[in-house]
């Protein structure tokens, strides 16, 4: 029986990009192929689990509720997920979204899928899996240049990096207000979660 290494389980509203502000149980799947210095997952401890104790989990957390979303994040899920944990969850009434650097191919039956490439970091275009999903969500640091990697998306979300300085992460954010008021196709996502203050 598959068993998946997952580093954490929560329940919270989705902090960025598309669909925030809505309820999710988000799954961070252990391990990653990219080493990205502004990660925010601790890959330090995982807990391996089977398709059916991470369904039974979210049910728990979310208390059951009907038409839920899950979040599979990472580390990059795609290295883990597959298609019959996909499936275990549509079972269970639940939508499901996932957010992969593009690297690697995802599940077919995903419900909604964001791509964040890693390219001014890590990623060079070529190595690129994945060239159409539902939103394309780049990271900004202030540094590096804006690039959606030629992904064919619905929506492009450019968000600014929290680089844990106050007066260096506005000029981040006004960068790039400055940049999608001259490319109007791309929109603005900021971490409503750290803003607010939650998971």
């Amino acid at each position: 029986m598959k068993r998946y290494r997952v580093n954490d389980m929560f329940y919270s509203l989705q902090g960025e990009g598309h669909n925030t502000g809505r309820a999710a149980v988000f799954i961070r799947f252990a391990g990653c192929n990219l080493n990205c210095a502004f990660c925010d997952t601790d890959f330090t401890s995982s807990e391996e689990m089977t398709a059916d104790e991470i369904v039974q989990r979210a049910l728990l957390l979310c208390n059951e509720e009907c038409g839920m979303m899950v979040v599979m994040t990472g580390g990059e899920p795609t290295l883990q997920v597959d298609e019959a944990l996909v499936e275990m969850f549509h079972d269970a009434g639940f939508e499901v979204a996932m957010e992969s650097n593009g690297t690697h191919l995802p599940p077919t039956n995903l419900d909604w899928l964001t791509i964040s490439p890693k390219g001014n970091f890590a990623v060079h275009r070529s190595q690129l899996a994945i060239h159409n999903c539902d939103e394309v969500k780049c990271v900004f640091d202030g540094k590096s240049e804006v690039d959606d990697f030629g992904i064919i998306a619905k929506y492009y979300y450019l968000q600014p990096c929290d680089v844990g300085d106050v007066l260096l992460n506005q000029e981040i954010i006004d960068q790039c207000v400055d940049y999608i008021k001259r490319h109007p196709w791309w929109r603005l996502s900021l971490q409503t979660h750290k803003l607010a203050g939650f998971k």
